[in-house]
């Protein structure tokens, strides 16, 4: 056996144990402490001591290879991390965090620059306590950072706070004493030869960082950078996805949308090839938009749908007709019906606030639709309103000479004379004895008809040119209804249907009056007969809206309307004509009628009570009869007449007409 004090052998054998248990550097040295405390000879002591210094060369290789296991191990995990992570946050805190790991330093930050504000600024942190280095910003060329950004190379520090190699600025300064660092390291992020941010680790005490620690930190950097390269490359082309995806969409909707149009346009077509009416274009173009579509025409008045949003659409229709365009009013949208610039209505779409250039070239398309249907539907009309004014007029200038021929004939063009019908007689209103004034005299010397005949040339025409426009007027005033109209003698004349009200005449002649000045542009006067049936009671009913119109005249009221029955016997006072018997019938004619069926005397009563200033007693010895008798009699005149028979502006014309029958011996 080998002596231990004359021989290595054991402390061989216990540096090969420390080596393999990885123990540190100190306990090497004790081995020849030990050989040297037991008097091991100086050979021996010489050979231990080189073994030792063999050993620690080894001891010092292995720890390098674990060293570079450790960072090739820490590389390739950050290299996963770049493979598996989409968020490029947690890549570089990963960045960061093994960079202070490998390297042991108190912190590791990580700066980006801001290119619209022209600085940088701490994009990741490890290992901070402190909020106002955490918020630094660094201008290029400031600090350790802003040199290392400035020349793309590695600086490295002992003493960030006596190192005279940087610019230091109060601000940086006063953040990195907050933290307390003091030795630093700053590698440049490199892409493409371009410094893209600075990877930094450092220590809140003095140390010298090794060329080793250097390179780790650039490769660590290098890493940070492919990253921030990958996430740029991604939004990129997340961006460019969402560009197309954008695009696509665009492309979709624009398709939908002319196809849309395409269906729109086929549809319509096919409904006017189809004879189709205006509430039918309005019904599919709502179906085809999505919304409701109201049809007015140039009064506001319904064609189709619904009415008109509160509000008026006055302003929008004249914007729309002035642009040629449909136009936003509110929550709805307006387009003028236009024949060239001539208004035929107005089309109004609720309930799609937002139209898109191809719904809103469908909605106007909806409207060139419309005016074409109107305006056949105009012509129609007018054609139709032509053949009724002649039957018209046949029945105003002979009604007796064919009534059931007239009535006949009427049938065939749809309109029953047998029925109720008013009678509305419209004039331009004009002052009264004006030259060429409808209805105005001339006095009757020679010299006066000579110099109203060459004065008057001129006004007749624009006369005659106001009744033609008048004549229109009326055209599109009953367009849509079942009455019918005509020019006779100097006056429009309309026929409408009686609705059977109480008041309707004095009604129908006061709109009339209103709608048809509206549409002729110049006021109008309208008098309304009593409803009748017939071809005789109509003319006679003519007669009496003529009447009003004259007394109108007279009064003053010129662009008003007016029933016969509403002037009373003003009406026969003023008016040319001065019908006597029409206002005796009119005032009368309950009374004459049941006397002539029954025998009785009811008119002759009427006037004994008038006569005798409404005495009871007087007429009865006037009548030689029995005061109940007066009074049963008097009870029958109010059931014939109305309870206000004995009013006094009633009983005044009751006067007047019993007056003008005893004087007329009718």
């Amino acid at each position: 056996m080998n002596d231990p004090h004359t021989s290595a052998a054991p402390a061989l054998r216990r540096l090969l144990d420390l080596l393999a248990s990885g123990a540190a550097t100190e306990d090497f040295a004790d081995v020849l402490a030990d050989a040297r405390r037991q008097g091991a000879p100086a050979a021996v002591l010489s050979e231990i001591d080189g073994a030792t210094w063999q050993a620690l060369r080894v001891h010092r290789t292995l720890r390098q290879h674990r060293r570079r296991e450790a960072e090739l191990t820490a590389l390739f995990d950050t290299a996963g991390d770049l493979a598996a992570s989409r968020d490029l946050d947690t890549v570089l805190q990963a960045i960061v965090r093994r960079a202070r790991m490998l390297l042991g330093t108190d912190t590791a930050y990580l700066t980006l620059p801001d290119e619209a504000a022209g600085d940088t600024y701490m994009r990741v942190t490890d290992g901070s306590v402190s909020v106002l280095f955490q918020t630094l910003r660094l201008s290029l060329g400031d600090g350790l950072g802003g040199l290392v950004a400035q020349t793309a190379r590695p600086y490295a520090t002992p003493d960030y706070r006596t190192d005279e190699r940087f610019h230091h600025t109060g601000t940086i300064d006063a953040g990195v004493l907050d933290e307390g660092l003091v030795a630093i390291i700053g590698v440049p992020l490199l892409l493409g030869g371009q410094v893209i941010g600075v990877l930094f680790a450092a220590d809140r005490s003095p140390r010298a960082f090794s060329p080793d620690e250097v390179a780790l930190l650039c490769t660590l950097a290098a890493h940070a950078a492919i990253a921030l390269d990958t996430a740029k490359s991604l939004a990129d082309t997340r961006a460019a996805l969402a560009e197309l995806n954008g695009a696509n969409e665009l492309i979709r909707a624009h398709s939908a949308a002319v196809q849309r149009a395409e269906q729109g346009h086929d549809r319509l077509t096919d409904l006017v090839l189809r004879g189709a009416a205006v509430p039918d274009v309005a019904a599919a173009v709502a179906v085809l938009l999505g919304g409701e579509i109201a049809v007015l025409d140039t009064g506001g008045e319904p064609l189709a749908g619904r009415a008109a949003p509160a509000g008026g659409l006055a302003g929008a229709v004249a914007a729309s007709r002035a642009e040629g365009r449909s136009v936003r009013h509110g929550d709805a949208w307006v387009c003028a019906v236009l024949a060239g610039q001539e208004p035929l209505g107005t089309l109004v779409l609720l309930g799609r606030p937002d139209l898109d250039d191809a719904d809103r070239r469908l909605f106007e398309r909806a409207g060139v639709v419309t005016a074409l249907l109107l305006l056949l539907r105009r012509s129609v009309a007018e054609t139709e309103n032509r053949v009724r004014g002649e039957l018209l007029a046949d029945v105003l200038t002979a009604p007796g000479r064919d009534p059931a021929g007239l009535t006949a004939r009427g049938r065939r063009l749809g309109v029953d004379l047998g029925r109720p019908h008013l009678v509305l007689v419209a004039e331009p209103a004009v002052a009264a004895g004006s030259p060429g004034t409808a209805g105005s005299t001339t006095p009757g010397t020679a010299g006066g008809t000579a110099q109203g005949t060459a004065g008057g040339t001129a006004p007749a025409a624009a006369a005659a040119t106001d009744r033609g426009r008048l004549a229109g007027a009326a055209g599109r005033y009953l367009f849509g209804s079942r009455g019918i109209s005509a020019e006779h003698g100097e006056a429009v004349v309309l026929l409408v249907p009686d609705d059977g009200s109480a008041g309707a005449p004095q009604a129908a002649a006061e709109q009339a009056a209103e709608r048809l000045a509206r549409l002729a542009g110049f006021p109008v006067t309208v008098g309304a007969g009593r409803p009748a049936a017939g071809p005789v009671a109509l003319a006679a009913s003519y007669a009496e809206g003529l009447r009003c119109v004259r007394a109108l005249r007279v009064l003053g009221r010129a662009g008003d309307g007016a029933s016969a029955r509403a002037l009373g016997f003003l009406g026969v006072l003023l008016g040319d004509g001065h019908d006597v018997d029409g206002f005796v019938g009119a005032t009368l004619g309950p009374l004459l009628d049941y006397d002539a069926r029954r025998g009785t005397e009811l008119v002759r009563t009427l006037r004994a009570y008038f006569d005798c200033g409404g005495s009871l007693t007087r007429a009865k010895d006037e009548l030689h009869v029995h005061v109940n008798t007066v009074v049963q009699r008097l009870d029958r005149v109010e059931v014939l007449l109305g309870q206000d028979w004995n009013h006094p502006e009633r009983a005044l014309e009751l006067q007047l007409a019993l007056r003008l029958q005893l004087l007329s011996g009718a």
